[in-house]
């Protein structure tokens, strides 16, 4: 590339990298993911090493955030507030490490490291012990003077006594959990106003309240993470800074470590990467600070960036690409679901080429356009989903997606009952229905048929072996047509008919699980099991009878009724009772089951099975599955990689289980 070249991609990714600026920094409204922000931002800085003589003092580069909106009042920033570099893997971790060691000629020192909070950065100031100022960081020279707003965050002291500087600013993160940004997510959409995209930007839309009563009704919060400037005497470390702090009132994030080496850190790293999704907020890294003050001083600063700090940050998992089309499949209740087909894109280090849109309803808030370039988001275990477009990328011809008028699959007519979000195809023997309610029939969370898995139970589905759930029950009198069939020896199809028969002993619960009745997850019809005792009586239940069930309301009573009155359903009962499939409950085996007593946790990842999986096991056998670690709590079970309720459980002196102790322990309970 020679100089005009790089001039032309240096204006314009200056130009784009100060759109996104003002979208994220000053309107709250990002239109791209936090990854592709990072490879623009890092391919100016790659040119701009290049070409040293095209650097000029408004690059991004060059300044942090965005200015401040001149609706509030600007205060300006003794000390700037700068933004930190980034490490995005541990390669680029330890280069950091081995630079900084260099310059200050130390091969061992001590790393603070912080979870890297997702909110918005502000520093407050306190003279004589009261708070008289609380700023948005801004551009990081001059912020907004958002005081009153940041008055009403309870975790905020309005004012400090004891031992304390006559002048001080302290630095934190104003941030909103998640199950508060779900929250204010259902009021908005209740109330008709646009939803808010992450938690981020909520947390910045509700500091940049022009009134702060509507600030005061928004569940905020704070973590302090330094000290920005004092008039006196303080700490000459971080860490010993971080405890003033917190002795002084001011909240600090528990989860902070203070650690030897640059190796310490990434264990930590990793332990966050698996444990990011139980967190109830939001983060995107971790922060690793030189401890003592000193050394920071030393190191100093670095166009944009402190050099003796860095955000290591997590594996992304947003990303931006293009949205090719949408298809609808069809579920085993009949709704017709919308997905997105993408051109495939990494996120998380998972390639993406599909995603849930949810339902039209959702495709029209969110403003979805077929050929929109979109935000598509992935979360753990959790499903892909589109976030929503990139306004500003549209080219005028992306088309809307209207929901088909005739199921895709069987061609039957297409409604959407008054008042709901789904549609669904009329036909109750719709094949996609049928084979969607073979797949949860044997899944491991309902009657666990142990060799029959997605692809086997497409291929039985097709050949017409089965045509529903209780055609399974019938297939040992048809041994030569399944061994006939494509990658089913003898010895599996013995495995999977030995399963079938297994299957029958499963408890009532999950049996009425397995049917797939709309509504009906695995905790209701556990209810249902134990208020109605057997299949019979349950089919022949009233709406008042439902309804008279504290956890039933009449969505779930009407779907029972709907469900036990198809002649369809009826006959994949009367199979099920030939067959020998238990549909009562068993009265001789209610106190004496194995687990009876036992309130077990499960924390980290699971090799054998899911946590829901291994949920429904546990109930089977007669314990319960608690979500945290209390005094009630007997058995904690820990995978790979367990969070904060293995300590939780040592503390308490619960006892604990390996996953292979665990397994063992479901072993003996079938003896």
């Amino acid at each position: 590339m020679d100089t005009e070249d790089a001039r032309q991609r240096i204006e314009k990714l200056r130009e784009t990298i100060d759109h996104h600026n003002y979208r994220y920094y000053v309107l709250d409204s990002p239109e791209i993911s936090d990854q592709e922000y990072d490879r623009l931002f890092r391919e100016l800085v790659q040119l701009e090493e290049e070409y040293p003589q095209l650097i000029t003092p408004d690059s991004p580069s060059q300044r942090v955030g965005a200015a401040p909106l001149e609706v509030f009042g600007v205060v300006e920033h003794r000390e700037p507030m700068l933004s930190l570099g980034n490490a995005f893997s541990g390669e680029e971790l330890i280069a950091w490490y081995k630079r900084i060691s260099g310059l200050i000629g130390e091969e061992r020192f001590e790393l603070v490291a912080e979870l890297k909070m997702d909110g918005l950065a502000v520093a407050l100031t306190y003279e004589e012990g009261k708070l008289v100022t609380g700023a948005t960081r801004g551009d990081g020279f001059r912020g907004e003077d958002v005081t009153q707003n940041l008055k009403t965050i309870r975790s905020i002291p309005l004012a400090v006594s004891g031992s304390v500087p006559r002048r001080f600013e302290v630095r934190g993160e104003v941030y909103l959990s998640r199950a508060g940004f779900k929250k204010l997510n259902e009021a908005r959409a209740k109330a008709g106003q646009p939803l808010f995209a992450n938690p981020r930007n909520a947390a910045a839309g509700s500091i940049r309240q022009l009134d702060s009563r509507v600030t005061a009704q928004r569940p905020l919060d704070i973590f302090i993470y330094g000290l920005g400037w004092v008039e006196g005497e303080s700490p000459s470390t971080h860490w010993e800074t971080m405890e003033y702090l917190k002795s002084l009132g001011f909240k600090v994030n528990p989860t902070n470590s203070l650690l030897g080496d640059i190796e310490e850190v990434e264990a930590l790293y990793q332990h966050w990467i698996a444990e990011r999704e139980h967190l109830p907020y939001e983060a995107d890294g971790v922060v690793v600070k030189v401890n003592r003050f000193d050394l920071q001083e030393r190191l100093g600063v670095v166009g944009r960036e402190p050099r003796w700090a860095v955000a290591y940050k997590f594996p992304a998992i947003q990303a931006t690409t293009r949205l090719l089309d949408v298809g609808v499949n069809v579920g085993r209740s009949g709704t017709l679901n919308p997905y997105a087909i993408l051109e495939p894109v990494q996120v998380g280090g998972v390639t993406l080429k599909r995603a849930a849109l949810h339902n039209e309803d959702d495709i029209r808030r969110k403003d979805i356009r077929i050929g929109d370039t979109v935000t598509v988001q992935r979360a753990g275990e959790v499903i892909p989903e589109v976030v929503g477009p990139v306004v500003s990328l549209r080219t005028g011809k992306e088309r809307f997606f209207t929901m088909p008028t005739h199921c895709p699959v069987c061609g039957s007519s297409v409604i959407r009952p008054e008042g709901e979000a789904m549609s669904y195809c009329t036909n109750a023997s719709c094949p996609a229905q049928a084979y969607e309610r073979l797949k949860l029939f044997v899944s491991r969370g309902a009657l666990d048929i142990q060799g029959i898995g997605e692809k086997q139970a497409e291929a039985l589905f097709q050949s017409g072996l089965v045509k529903d759930v209780g055609d399974l029950y019938s297939l040992k009198d048809k041994k030569d047509e399944l061994t006939a069939m494509e990658r089913m020896a003898e010895k599996s199809v013995s495995n999977m008919l030995a399963a079938i028969e297994g299957s029958k002993e499963r408890p009532l619960a999950r049996t009425l699980f397995a049917l797939g009745i709309r509504h009906v997850g695995s905790e209701t019809a556990e209810i249902l099991a134990e208020h109605f005792r057997s299949m019979d009586e349950l089919s022949r239940a009233t709406m008042e009878n439902l309804t008279s069930i504290p956890a039933i309301g009449p969505k779930i009573a009407e779907s029972v009724i709907d469900f036990f009155s198809k002649e369809s359903n009826k006959a994949i009962i009367q199979k099920l009772r030939k067959a020998g499939v238990r549909l009562e409950m068993e009265e001789s085996k209610r106190e004496v089951l194995p687990f009876s007593g036992h309130e077990f946790v499960l924390t980290g990842k699971l090799e054998a099975f899911s946590r829901t999986e291994a949920e429904a096991r546990i109930k089977e056998l007669g314990g319960s599955a608690g979500s945290s670690v209390t005094k009630k709590t007997t058995i904690l079970v820990a995978g790979a990689d367990p969070g904060s309720k293995l300590d939780r459980a040592r503390e308490l002196g619960t006892r604990i289980l390996t996953e292979g102790e665990f397994l063992n322990l479901l072993e003996e309970a079938k003896e």
